[in-house]
């Protein structure tokens, strides 16, 4: 299976879920999480598809590889 576009629910699910993220805010069309051992923070678009270099620049700010990512998705 290779990584392809996603809804920003299906993103924010599995982030949240399976990768300990919560949500801290959002302002306007961008959902901020933030992880809260590390204080990383995640910036997602709430856009109904992400296209897929979009879903690389949010795994690679919430250091989560491709294929953790994919286990859930």
């Amino acid at each position: 299976m290779s990584l392809r576009n996603h809804g920003y629910k299906e993103v924010i699910k599995i982030l949240t879920k399976y990768f300990d993220f919560d949500i801290s805010r959002q302002k306007g069309s961008h959902i901020i999480l933030r992880h809260p051992l590390n204080g990383r923070r995640v910036v997602v678009p709430a856009h109904d598809t992400i296209k897929l270099g979009t879903i690389q620049n949010i795994l690679s700010q919430a250091g989560v590889s491709e294929d953790e990512f994919l286990k859930y998705a």
